[in-house]
């Protein structure tokens, strides 16, 4: 959690203006939206637009923020972040404090939508953001502190996206934010080192999130405690499989993840799999009736394939007749 001097010396009362120093733009604060360990996010309007402002007497955060927003935006297709806007620094009473503005991004958060439009959407929803993760790891960065209050569903259509980037980390380095519930590290089932695997653990933990809204306290720990919260909701039951392997690391893209949620929405079985179904016994039976119906079944088989032959030959006959025809008009002209 962030601590108290840094978010006093950023704290400001609606209405105020924050001026630019050095490219000299206006931006009158709103309300306030949130703080994290290192700034405070304000909605604020610029020339009728409404913008989220960050301020932060750390310039190196900023830094590093406004550097990922930019990388993302070198990413086509990709919408997890908010857009960059501006970047400066506020000469105010209180000294020098650095902020940037981006894209607000409006809506409500995953889980109040869920609430809201219903469960259906979950699956749905994280098809989307395991394409947008996948494009992420593939430029070289984990977002880190991947959690619900961070995820925004945008829309119509439904479109879920990112609203704090704070937690980005370069790939290998150690991750720099992150939320208890959502940590392998916190539930013994992996380092906090930045990969691909650290957020699909997340991504796993926040589908469990989606049925226990006011989450759960860790008590035995490990695998064994999850998996039983996973046994104890029907709801999540058909993606019981793929919720265990990206909590244990089996996943290394995010690609992976997603073609296992898509056949576990579309119960299509897995490759290698025979289904219940196809997989019972033919129980043969000496019985006159089904002796009599094999008959049946050959007879009608073989007149239909006798018919389908005579269809082809009267319709091969016709066109070589007709082609026939053709060639006596033209040597007749």
């Amino acid at each position: 959690m962030m601590n108290h001097s840094l978010k006093n010396l950023c704290k400001v009362i609606p209405g105020t203006i924050i001026s630019g120093k050095w490219h000299g733009k206006h931006y009158q604060i709103v309300k306030e939206l949130g703080f994290g360990a290192n700034g405070v996010v304000y909605l604020a309007k610029h020339l009728n637009t409404q913008v989220a402002l960050k301020m932060s007497d750390n310039g190196m955060s900023i830094t590093s923020e406004v550097n990922v927003l930019k990388s993302f935006a070198k990413v086509q297709g990709s919408t997890l972040g908010p857009s960059l806007l501006d970047v400066d620094d506020w000469i105010s009473d209180r000294g020098r404090i650095s902020f940037y503005v981006m894209e607000y991004i409006q809506g409500p958060d995953l889980l109040t939508f869920l609430q809201q439009k219903g469960a259906s959407w979950m699956p749905v929803l994280f098809l989307q953001l395991l394409s947008d993760l996948e494009v992420l790891h593939q430029n070289g960065w984990v977002f880190g502190d991947l959690k619900p209050e961070n995820l925004i569903v945008t829309g119509p259509p439904p479109k879920i996206r990112c609203i704090d980037v704070g937690g980005t980390t370069i790939q290998g380095r150690a991750i720099k934010e992150f939320t208890e519930f959502y940590d392998r590290g916190y539930w013994e089932l992996g380092t906090r080192r930045a990969e691909p695997t650290y957020d699909l653990f997340a991504v796993a933990m926040i589908m469990i999130n989606t049925v226990y809204p006011k989450r759960f306290n860790k008590t035995t720990g490990g695998l064994s405690q999850l998996r039983e919260a996973i046994r104890q909701k029907p709801e999540l039951s058909r993606f019981n499989q793929v919720i265990v392997k990206a909590l244990q690391g089996h996943y290394k893209a995010a690609s992976e993840m997603r073609r296992d949620l898509l056949e576990a929405i579309s119960d299509k079985p897995r490759q290698g799999h025979v289904s219940a179904q196809t997989a019972k016994p033919k129980v043969q039976s000496n019985q006159p009736g089904q002796k009599a119906s094999q008959s049946l079944t050959r007879q009608t088989y073989r007149e239909k394939k006798k018919k389908n032959g005579w269809t082809e030959f009267f319709i091969i006959a016709f066109v070589i007749g007709l082609l026939y025809f053709l060639y006596i008009f033209i040597k007749l002209l």
